[in-house]
């Protein structure tokens, strides 16, 4: 054999053989608003009227058959741009109900893959919760629970709103907590998202004290920017991997942001409430740990473990489907209903996906 060809197949198969002996696994993650997903039914004690087949929208089986189809559809393409299987989970905002997540998980595109749900009722007065959706062939939940939305102010407290759906369990083999938040509106001050994230930010904590080695998701639907207060300042969210403290929290979208892009689009602009960031232990960095010896502190470079959940990168969905492609909102997310009109969309928010991986 010519030993140029020799030497050619031989790289080949020494390459194929590193390959093979370092497989990586990689995992989706997500966060989609599902805007206003109610069913037909009026819900004791909330005020949902307006979804109602007499209320404003004369919310009908039609029309909710039709957000049942289009919501499953989109839910199940998310993350398969490079993770065939779809996401390990998905947190879920402005959802109605246990009875709307039954049968969105009924539908073939979710069916097909097992899918099942974590919800757990809110006082949210207009009735819209979080929930996590997830593939129990690749997420198994360990326990959950909700944590309220506490107000400090004696005047706020009949303003019940959705709290904060923490459930911890193992991907990848390795315990993991998602925490699954949707911070009051910009109707209000940016006070109330300030107060939401320092609640998050305390679950956070109290999470890594139980377990310092737990890899945290917190994600949701903000309400604010990765550079506005709540985001940044409060909980923490950096910018730059490099600054990222031990413990502390990576936000992944500012750049993504700042390129002129986002989730949700509002008179002309586009922001980027829709987020998810991690924890410090998910990102691939050598880092310094601080050695007390002798009264003496001396800094240790400790090596990232490949072996370990990774963080690699992270994408807005922008399936064709979901974006209107012609009209007066073109260009926008393709909504269920605006002005007064019934599009047969999907919602006002674009969907998130993150991507972790795992040498095995």
């Amino acid at each position: 054999m010519n030993r140029l060809v020799y030497l050619s197949v031989l790289l080949v198969f020494l390459g194929s053989q590193i390959q093979a002996q370092n497989p990586v696994t990689k995992f989706a993650v997500g966060f989609y608003n599902q805007e206003n997903f109610f069913d037909t039914i009026h819900d004791v004690g909330k005020n949902d009227n307006q979804f109602l087949p007499d209320g404003t929208y004369k919310w009908n089986s039609e029309k909710y058959i039709g957000k049942l189809n289009n919501m499953s559809r989109a839910l199940a393409d998310m993350g398969t741009s490079q993770v065939p299987e779809g996401c390990a989970f998905i947190g879920l905002s402005e959802i109605e109900n246990q009875n709307v997540l039954n049968d969105l998980i009924a539908q073939k595109p979710l069916q097909e893959r097992g899918i099942k749900y974590i919800h757990e009722e809110g006082p949210d007065k207009r009735g819209i919760d979080c929930a996590l959706l997830y593939n129990p062939s690749l997420f198994k939940p360990l326990n959950y629970k909700l944590v309220p939305y506490i107000y400090e102010n004696d005047s706020d407290k009949n303003h019940a709103t959705r709290g904060f759906l923490t459930v911890n369990g193992t991907l990848g083999n390795e315990n993991v907590a998602v925490v699954v938040c949707h911070l009051p509106s910009r109707y209000s001050t940016s006070y109330y998202r300030e107060l939401g994230a320092r609640q998050v930010k305390a679950i956070k904590d109290s999470l890594q004290k139980q377990n310092p080695d737990i890899k945290i998701f917190i994600m949701g639907d903000m309400n604010d920017d990765p550079h506005d207060k709540s985001m940044c300042d409060v909980l923490g969210g950096r910018r730059e991997i490099s600054k990222v403290e031990p413990s502390g929290l990576f936000n992944p979208w500012w750049e993504i942001h700042f390129s002129g892009t986002g989730t949700h689009y509002y008179r002309g602009a586009w922001n980027l409430f829709d987020q998810i960031m991690i924890t410090e232990n998910l990102l691939d960095k050598d880092h310094i740990q601080s050695i007390t010896k002798h009264n003496k502190t001396v800094e240790k470079t400790i090596a990232h473990d490949k072996k370990r959940l990774t963080y690699c990168s992270c994408e807005i969905v922008r399936l064709e489907y979901l974006i209107n492609q012609s009209g007066r909102y073109k260009g926008s997310p393709k909504r269920t209903s605006a002005g007064g009109e019934w599009l047969n969309g999907f919602s006002d928010h674009l969907p998130v996906v993150l991507y972790v991986c795992k040498e095995n």
